[in-house]
């Protein structure tokens, strides 16, 4: 298929495709057959690494994080005992950030009692 076609079935822009490529996440193949183009093919593989990629973005990984752990993730090159490492380290990072938005919501808070009260 054709990165309009990937775009579609994904639901994934054309720009953020052509991003992922540029940042290795992902690989079209061009057929060496056809010689009056060189227009990029995917196939399912890039359906996967692409909702793979979404996923992980919306759970807080980093383009830099998901680059780390794509290939050994694809390729088996991770035991499962070290997916289920990676995925607590994230649970952690994010619980850390989840404290530390509320002590910002807090301080908040307590910044516009002040206010309406008229002592700052």
């Amino acid at each position: 298929m054709l990165i309009n076609e990937l775009s579609k079935r994904t639901g994934v822009t054309i720009h953020t495709i052509r991003f992922y490529e540029k940042s290795g996440l992902l690989k079209g193949k061009r057929k060496e057959e056809i010689k009056s183009n060189k227009y990029f093919h995917y196939d399912e593989e890039a359906i996967e690494r692409l909702e793979l990629i979404r996923d992980a973005k919306s759970i807080g990984f980093t383009i830099q994080e998901i680059s780390q752990l794509m290939d050994a993730w694809f390729n088996n090159k991770m035991s499962l005992p070290k997916k289920l490492a990676v995925l607590d380290d994230k649970l952690e990072t994010i619980e850390s950030r989840i404290k530390q938005l509320k002590e910002m919501k807090k301080l908040l808070l307590q910044f516009k009692k002040d206010v309406a009260a008229e002592s700052c």
